[in-house]
């Protein structure tokens, strides 16, 4: 799903954006809700980025990669954690392309997450290349999404990459 989004434009650079766990939910101008498995899954896009909320029989997950005041976690490079009974990892990177390969890299990132049933895109005023792109999906038993924060600007693409799974106990010896 393709939407434009309004609002002004409000994380303009890449290096604005934190990550957080377990925020509550933020106010969001696109929703995309989502039933993979038994996994009801919210894809959120915000005035300053994504959230993500992830229920299943295991427990819940937030993650948020925002612009937010008055945050002190930037967003890290990569991230393992147990939530509960999950596994929860997350990675980032930061492409810089220049102004032609972003062009061409930002219609085929929302060609493919807007024709996808899983797939939720927002564009900002001002700028067809300024947007945040989020695409879900569960394999075997895992639920997983990728993000995309567009920058044109800066030339700037942040990707981010989550999985989130149910911790396989290690075989007794």
């Amino acid at each position: 799903m393709l939407t434009t989004l309004q609002t002004a434009y409000s994380d303009t650079r890449a290096a604005d954006l934190a990550w957080t766990l377990g925020r509550e939910p933020l106010p969001a101008l696109a929703v995309l809700d989502l039933r993979l498995g038994g996994a009801e899954l919210q894809l959120r896009l915000l005035g300053a980025s994504h959230q993500v909320l992830l229920q299943e029989e295991h427990g819940v997950c937030s993650e948020t990669v925002a612009c937010m005041p008055g945050s002190s976690t930037p967003l890290p490079l990569g991230v393992a954690k147990r939530l509960g009974d999950w596994e929860y990892e997350f990675a980032a990177r930061v492409e810089t392309l220049t102004q032609g390969q972003f062009a061409g890299r930002a219609q085929e990132l929302l060609a493919l997450v807007s024709d996808h049933p899983h797939g939720l895109a927002g564009t900002f005023p001002g700028s067809p290349y300024a947007f945040t792109a989020m695409l879900a999906q569960r394999i075997e038993g895992q639920v997983r999404w990728r993000t995309w924060h567009a920058y044109p600007q800066e030339g700037q693409l942040v990707v981010t990459r989550t999985r989130v799974g149910v911790r396989i106990p290690a075989p007794a010896v």
